[in-house]
């Protein structure tokens, strides 16, 4: 039992089994966003062997250790356990640094062995050391990966930190597993809730230009503009990955923000790694082989504009939304080069403004927040608390701009062309306004979620508008 174990060392693991991440993932995304360019260095560092990688990354950069996502339970039972009077080490397989901050934050170790330049302290070359510290059954150790199985044959007891069940099983082979902690979460919901499909509603524009055109009756455009949008939806999936990634410390920061898959640690950064390029690799190839090449140039643009803007752009304050809201234009445009129409000059002017309001929403929310916790700056933007005022003065403004774009697009030729009634179209613009009011009302008062855009999908009065508009431009079109 645990209670009768005051004199055995208790040995911890931390990436998986202290923490829900892994150290040097976490280094290398802040090597990374730092400086970009070290991409093209890493893989002749890799090629080098895991400890020269490790090392040589830690040698520029080190993560921060106080946003670790912990595992509260194994913190508590190392808590309980040093109470008792046992030694606790924290014996891992990162590097010395980065294990000497932890102890430095956490300090709840009376020793720290962590890899060198000369040893990469993980699997049998841990259970080496230990054994050389303590002797063989000299210690307990908690771990959490199949190179841990070297270790727990070494120890006293073993302890289990969320493994695999075929790990387990293998682990109570030895017959001295003491302890298991285990999260019972599904990878695959994790991932799908990583990927944000309900992001995927933004992509919805794609279909715009179709409907515009009034064209959407045609099996054979209908099905390319489908087409367009899972290819769009999948390459956008694999952006927000990328850019979760990049902002773990942030994220976990922010009081929503703090509980997504990859910052929260429930879902292993590896998985990020993986489905970041796969997402991509799915999207951009089913555009290439099925749409016009048109459409690919444009979603290749969407993503180099989305990776500049998850790189640097959203430091900037200004230029972060007006990109946002051009993002939002390029997917009017890729849908419409989906299907080979022509665009309205009205309907990309139309969206520029609204969208430019809708990005302004979303900046408003993030200080509303900060200001309620009393914070000075918003943490990887580039705005302050005091500029909440202005943003509530410009964001309104603009999306009052559309509705007047909308207004004028009433009387120009394309609606002659397309609608019979055009005068059945002026309710909608007072729609328009009567939508854009009420979403910074909201804002204002604090019950707006980061993105307005997803808010609308939840909001039952969004939809009636949106129901009341659809039946207006039909009736103004037979």
């Amino acid at each position: 039992m645990i209670e009768d174990r005051k004199n055995l060392p208790l040995c911890i693991d931390l990436d998986g089994t202290l923490i829900s991440s892994d150290s040097l993932l976490e280094s290398v995304l802040n090597l990374v966003k730092q400086k970009p360019w070290f991409l093209l260095i890493l893989p002749f560092w890799i090629l080098r062997g895991r400890n020269f990688f490790k090392n040589k990354t830690s040698s520029y950069v080190l993560p921060n250790v106080g946003e670790f996502p912990y595992r509260k339970e194994v913190l508590n039972f190392i808590k309980e356990e040093k109470a008792k009077g046992r030694k606790i080490v924290l014996a891992t397989a990162t590097v010395q640094p980065i294990a000497d901050a932890v102890q430095a934050h956490l300090g709840l170790f009376d020793e720290v062995l962590g890899s060198s330049e000369n040893q990469n302290l993980r699997s049998s070359n841990k259970a080496s050391i230990l054994v050389a510290k303590f002797g063989e059954k000299g210690f307990d150790y908690a771990g959490d990966t199949p190179p841990d199985l070297n270790v727990w044959r070494k120890a006293a007891g073993a302890i289990l930190v969320n493994t695999s069940i075929q790990l387990t099983l293998k682990a109570e082979k030895n017959g001295n597993v003491i302890k298991t902690f285990r999260t019972e979460k599904s990878g695959l919901k994790l991932f799908i809730k990583e990927i944000r499909i309900y992001q995927w509603l933004k992509n919805i524009l794609i279909f715009l230009p179709l409907f515009m055109a009034h064209r959407f009756l045609e099996p054979q455009l209908f099905f390319q503009v489908l087409t367009a949008f899972i290819s769009f939806s999948l390459s956008a999936s694999s952006v927000y990955i990328l850019n979760d990634l990049l902002d773990l410390e942030a994220d976990r920061l922010h009081p929503r923000k703090k509980n997504r898959p990859l910052a929260s640690g429930e879902l292993p950064l590896i998985s990020g790694f993986i489905g970041f390029p796969l997402l991509l690799l799915l999207g951009i190839g089913s555009s290439f082989l099925f749409l016009p090449l048109e459409f690919s140039l444009t979603l290749i643009t969407y993503i180099i504009l989305t990776t500049a803007y998850s790189f640097i752009i959203k430091r900037i304050y200004i230029l972060d939304i007006f990109l946002l809201s051009v993002l939002y234009t390029i997917r009017l445009l890729a849908g419409a080069v989906a299907v080979n129409v022509p665009v309205s000059k009205w309907l990309l002017a139309f969206s520029v403004f609204l969208f430019f309001s809708l990005a302004i929403v979303k900046r408003y929310t993030e200080l509303k927040v900060m200001l309620e916790e009393n914070k000075t700056k918003t943490s990887g933007r580039g705005y302050f608390v005091d500029d909440i005022g202005l943003l509530l003065n410009i964001g309104p403004a603009s999306g009052y701009m559309s509705v007047l774009v909308f207004a004028l697009y009433i009387y120009s030729n394309e609606v002659i062309h397309l609608y019979r009634h055009p005068a059945m179209l002026w309710p909608v613009a007072m729609c328009l306004m009567f939508w854009i009011t009420r979403i910074w009302f909201l804002a204002h008062r604090g019950k707006m979620t980061d993105d307005p855009i997803v808010f609308t999908s939840k909001d039952y009065v969004s939809y009636i508008i949106g129901l009341i508009i659809a039946l207006l431009v039909v009736g103004a079109a037979l």
